[in-house]
């Protein structure tokens, strides 16, 4: 199962590179975080580039059979996190994004080569 996650923490980070996210980074955080086995962090420039980023993303995932299962409500100007079961998606500003510092929290954690694997969802 980690492995179908890691695939498809691939197709998001890709799904985000081409909608103009930045500084994407994709983690695996192992025993540091019993939430997700990947955590994917991407930085939008604005409220409605976060609107594109998530729907593009959940929009990939769902044409793979994989849905949303938990998104933090109410929907806010600066981040949204979406729960997909082994992959934790962040989408924030880059202010949010300083302020949680989510990669603080999880350093030492691998991170993945999203922009230089082949892989193949299946």
């Amino acid at each position: 199962m980690a492995k179908r996650f890691k695939e498809l923490s691939i197709l998001a980070a890709r799904a985000a590179s081409d909608k103009k996210g930045e500084n994407i980074v994709l983690l695996r955080p192992g025993k540091k975080s019993p939430l997700a086995d990947f955590w994917l962090l991407i930085t939008a420039t604005s409220r409605p580039h976060l609107e594109v980023l998530e729907w593009e993303i959940k929009e990939k995932l769902k044409a793979e059979g994989v849905v949303c299962l938990h998104r933090a409500k109410p929907a806010s100007d600066h981040w949204r996190a979406l729960d997909f079961g082994g992959l934790m998606v962040h989408v924030m500003t880059a202010q949010a994004r300083s302020f949680y510092a989510l990669e603080k929290i999880y350093s030492g954690s691998p991170v993945i080569d999203w922009e230089g694997v082949s892989t193949a969802v299946r």
